[in-house]
């Protein structure tokens, strides 16, 4: 591992009371990965989504997440209206390196989310640790 601070991904996670299925196809019809549509515990459909593309910053990934919901036909948009949770997450590895690290989001894009309904959450993971060589790992 290399130790530096990195951007991910983002993801956009959504929750309602509706059924997400529909509104997360439309996304991964658009190009879209979904990685779980599913109902929770809580009772609320949850789904979280995020581009296919590895970007070195947010702003692209957002953007393309971002389009593809202000696009969506009257039926999908009422849905994504309804969700109680809109939140695009960030995530980014910690590190070491560099010094200083700074990274930004476009104020057109920032009204983009506003006008969307459209929250953001930053989501830092901490250094892990190298799991061993598998010759060194211990045996049960």
């Amino acid at each position: 591992m290399d130790n530096k601070i990195r951007y991910l991904n983002t993801d956009l996670d959504l929750a309602t009371k509706d059924d997400l299925t529909e509104l997360a196809n439309a996304f991964a019809t658009s190009g879209a990965s979904v990685l779980s549509v599913a109902r929770y515990d809580d009772g609320l459909w949850h789904a979280t989504i995020e581009t296919d593309t590895q970007e070195v910053e947010p702003q692209a990934s957002m953007a393309m997440l971002i389009g593809i919901a202000e696009s969506l036909s009257e039926p999908l948009r009422n849905c994504w209206m309804r969700c109680t949770l809109r939140e695009f997450n960030i995530g980014y590895d910690c590190g070491d390196e560099p010094w200083g690290f700074n990274q930004g989001l476009s104020n057109a894009l920032l009204g983009r989310l506003a006008a969307a309904g459209a929250s953001l959450r930053i989501t830092i993971y901490p250094v892990r640790p190298e799991a061993p060589p598998p010759a060194q790992q211990a045996t049960a």
